[in-house]
């Protein structure tokens, strides 16, 4: 990743956290991104303190000009965009029956509509450079469907076709861009503390250490019996977008536990 300019999304916590510590590591510079921005602007700071050069700013994904003004400042910063990373996602869960119009169209304007997007941006912004890597985040429940949670698993199995049909458009118009989608199963994140049920799984089980436990106790939902760390779906981010995947692009890479076997 040395000298790669790169715009992640999320980047305040979680995946997009760890993957930004790791891109500085690995010697890129980095926009990092979030609608929290004293959360994005925590990461910038960690990346710089790891040795990298990073930048933060206020991004909601699901508004076009936002993309449009976050990929001029890279470009104005750095002169080019090389790797996007669209990992801003949130999660949901409520039966067909039960949920609303609104809450439905909630978490397809942040999980698939906001990848659209941020590949439509990057796209136009890696052709007039000298091409790169999209790596979107997608889900494990994008392969494999789970009771409860239809827009959730709607939206992260859109996002596979969505980089596959954008890769296929890249190779045909001649482009040196590269699109892939990641599919982690239960990844140990901040999302899961805003689920309806955390609270009272976390004093059924005494402790937040009990209650990740307990949630990756399950051989149905996690053969390996344990929730995956960031760190190790960053590292599977890190292949993506690097050159080491040079003969890869319109596929998923699973990083699941054996949730989809």
């Amino acid at each position: 990743m040395e000298g790669k300019i790169t715009l992640v999304t999320g980047g305040a916590s979680g995946i997009g956290r760890e993957t930004c510590l790791l891109f500085a590591r690995e010697g890129a510079s980095v926009l990092v991104t979030d609608i929290d921005t004293a959360g994005a602007e925590a990461t910038a700071q960690e990346f710089s303190e790891a040795g990298g050069r990073a930048l933060s700013r206020r991004l909601d994904v699901t508004v076009e000009q936002d993309w449009r003004t976050a990929i001029e400042q890279v470009r104005e910063r750095y002169g080019q965009l090389d790797v996007l990373i669209a990992n801003a996602g949130v999660s949901f869960a409520k039966p067909v029956t039960e949920m609303s119009l609104e809450e439905w169209r909630r978490v397809m304007a942040i999980n698939l509509d906001g990848a659209f997007l941020g590949v439509k941006h990057a796209i136009r912004a890696m052709r007039e450079g000298r091409g790169g890597s999209i790596v979107i985040v997608s889900s494990a429940s994008g392969l494999k469907a789970s009771a409860g949670a239809s827009a959730y698993c709607s939206s992260k199995a859109a996002l596979r076709l969505l980089a596959k049909t954008a890769a296929l458009e890249c190779i045909e118009h001649g482009d040196n861009i590269r699109i892939n989608t990641v599919h982690p199963a239960g990844v140990i994140t901040p999302m899961w503390k805003t689920m309806d049920f955390w609270n009272e799984l976390v004093k059924q089980h005494g402790s937040e250490e009990g209650a990740w436990k307990a949630l990756g106790a399950f051989p149905e939902k996690s053969p390996l019996k344990r929730f995956a760390t960031p760190q190790e779906i960053a590292q599977a981010i890190l292949y993506l977008a690097s050159d080491d995947s040079s003969f890869v692009t319109g596929t998923e890479l699973v990083i699941d536990g054996g949730y989809t076997a």
